[in-house]
C-alpha cells in the first residue's frame, strides 16, 4: 500500500531549523569553504539540469567531484556575496524541496540566478542530496 501523502505542515521549529541551515551554507559559499559545504550533502549527490541545446541532463557528483567544481565555480578568491529568496516546500519532517531565487555577486559582477534543492534530514541535521538548476549541462558532462 502507497503511504498516505497528506499536506505536511512545519512546525515554526522546523522552519528556523531549515532557515538556519540555508544561512550556514551561505556563510560557507561566500567563504569559499568547499570542502565544509560538502559536509552539509549527501553523496553521491543527485544532478538535475540541462544543456545549451535545452536537454535536460542528469547525473551525479561524489564529494571529489563537488569540491573540485565548486572551486571553480566560486570566484578564485574573490569576495561573494548573496542575496536569497527561499521558498521551501516540506513533503514531510525529513524531506524538503526548497526553491531559490537569488543575486549572487562575485566580483562586484551580480548575476541572478534561480534553483531548487532537494534537502533531506538525518540523524536530526540537515544535508541536500539533489541540485536543480538550469544550464549545468555542459559542466556536468565533462
Amino acid at each position: 500500500m502507497v503511504p498516505e501523502a497528506v499536506a505536511y505542515v512545519p512546525t515554526e521549529r522546523e522552519r528556523r531549523e531549515l532557515d538556519e541551515w540555508f544561512a550556514r551554507y551561505d556563510a560557507l559559499s561566500a567563504a569559499g569553504d568547499v570542502e565544509a559545504m560538502a559536509d552539509m550533502a549527501v553523496f553521491p549527490l543527485n544532478l538535475v539540469t540541462d544543456d545549451s541545446a535545452g536537454d535536460g541532463v542528469t547525473g551525479q557528483w561524489s564529494r571529489e567531484e563537488f569540491t573540485r567544481t565548486m572551486r571553480e565555480v566560486m570566484g578564485g578568491g574573490e569576495e561573494v556575496t548573496f542575496a536569497s529568496q527561499r521558498t521551501p516546500h516540506f513533503l514531510s519532517a525529513a524531506l524538503a524541496v526548497v526553491f531559490t531565487d537569488a543575486v549572487f555577486t562575485v566580483g562586484g559582477r551580480p548575476q541572478s540566478v534561480r534553483y531548487a534543492d532537494v534537502l533531506v534530514k538525518r540523524d536530526g541535521a540537515w544535508a541536500f542530496q539533489t541540485m536543480i538548476q538550469g544550464g549545468w549541462g555542459e559542466v556536468l558532462r565533462r
